[in-house]
C-alpha cells in the first residue's frame, strides 16, 4: 500500500480538480453545519503560530466529525497543505481545515479516497483516532 501522505495528496488533488474542496475554518464548518452527509474527510494542519483559539474550533470539528462518521487526519505541515490546496492567496492563509466533499451520485469513488478511509478506519482501530500524515514533498 502507498503511503497514506501520498494518499492524501492524490484524494486532495482530485478532490480540487471536481471542485470538492472546501479550503479555511469557517468555510468548513459552514459546511458541516449546512449538510455534514455531503463530507467525506476532513484534514486539520497545524502550524508553528498555534493559537488557543484554533485549538478550540480543532476540538469541535474533531467532534462534529467523530459524531457524524467523517474520516479526519492531522498534518503538521499547514504550509505544505496550503501549496497543494491553494489558489488563492486567502486560502493560503487560512487552510487550517480542508473537507473533501462526496463525489456525485453515481460517479466512481476516488482510490486514493478509499485508501484513507481505510487508514483511518486501522488507526481507529489502534486507538489513534486523529492520526498525524506526513505529506510528501513537491
Amino acid at each position: 500500500m502507498q503511503s497514506p501522505g501520498k494518499s492524501l495528496k492524490e484524494a486532495l488533488l482530485c478532490a480540487q480538480a471536481e471542485e470538492r474542496l472546501t479550503v479555511g475554518v469557517y468555510e468548513s464548518a459552514k459546511i458541516m453545519t449546512d449538510d455534514p452527509d455531503s463530507v467525506s474527510f476532513c484534514v486539520l494542519a497545524t502550524d508553528h503560530e498555534f493559537d488557543i483559539a484554533l485549538q478550540i474550533h480543532f476540538t469541535l470539528i474533531q467532534s462534529f466529525c467523530f459524531d457524524n462518521d467523517i474520516s479526519i487526519v492531522r498534518v503538521s505541515d499547514m504550509q505544505r497543505l496550503a501549496e497543494i490546496v491553494g489558489d488563492k492567496a486567502e486560502q493560503l492563509e487560512d487552510a487550517h481545515c480542508v473537507l473533501i466533499t462526496n463525489p456525485a451520485e453515481g460517479s466512481w469513488e476516488d482510490p486514493a479516497l478509499a485508501k484513507l478511509h481505510l487508514f483511518c478506519e486501522e488507526s481507529r482501530s489502534l486507538n489513534d483516532w486523529v492520526p498525524e500524515i506526513s505529506l510528501p514533498g513537491r
